[in-house]
């Protein structure tokens, strides 16, 4: 499959912008998500939030989660993340997924994003654009329709402090707070229109295949 010709500026800013992300410090809930008791802190998990790539390989990104245990019912849930739920990548991330995969093949979004510098393979693309989402804000930056997410945090990450990383409010503020998001069930994608998608996934996959 042909590579997607991205304007390098455009993928210097996205990148910039899941980069601000390293390392910053998610630590703010106000009550326990099941019983609204008061909570207590627990622990710090580390969670990938997305993987960059450039010349020099790939560049994992993390952030720091803190997890709180309910002082009512015991229960040990996380504070507000940049992660929707039942998710592993950030909602920026997802965001992209799912914007690029509504108008092309799952495979060639999975290279367009590629080209962009964020490593995400063709079947984390598929459920991602499958969950049923609601609908995300869009823009148009440089030609190509971004989500309003990924755009937000690039020009926090532009404006921001040293080093370009962000306040983990600001972050959240940015993502829209997708961890408070409430999926609704996933439904089947309709026989018709899930076979027209799949010849045209095939279709895309045998032309990656030829030299």
């Amino acid at each position: 499959m042909k590579r997607p010709r991205i304007p390098p500026l455009l993928a210097d800013i996205i990148q910039s912008g899941l980069s601000s992300f390293n390392n910053v410090l998610f630590d703010n809930r106000d009550a326990c998500p099941d019983c609204g008791g008061a909570l207590s802190g627990y622990d710090t998990k580390k969670k990938q939030f997305a993987i960059l790539t450039d010349d020099d390989g790939q560049h994992p990104v993390h952030v720091l989660v803190k997890r709180f245990r309910c002082k009512q019912c015991h229960a040990i849930c996380f504070a507000d993340e940049p992660f929707y739920p039942d998710t592993r990548t950030g909602s920026p991330v997802v965001d992209l997924c799912v914007t690029l995969g509504a108008t092309m093949p799952f495979t060639r979004t999975a290279t367009y994003m590629a080209s962009m510098g964020i490593l995400i393979d063709r079947g984390s693309v598929r459920n991602y654009a499958r969950r049923g989402f609601f609908t995300i804000p869009t823009a148009d930056l440089f030609g190509v329709r971004l989500p309003l997410s990924l755009i937000t945090i690039s020009t926090l990450a532009t404006s921001g402090g040293e080093g370009g990383r962000i306040d983990g409010a600001e972050a959240l503020a940015a993502c829209g707070f997708p961890s408070a998001y409430r999926a609704a069930p996933d439904f089947p994608v309709p026989l018709k229109e899930g076979n027209e998608r799949k010849k045209e996934e095939d279709k895309e996959e045998r032309k990656a295949d030829q030299p």
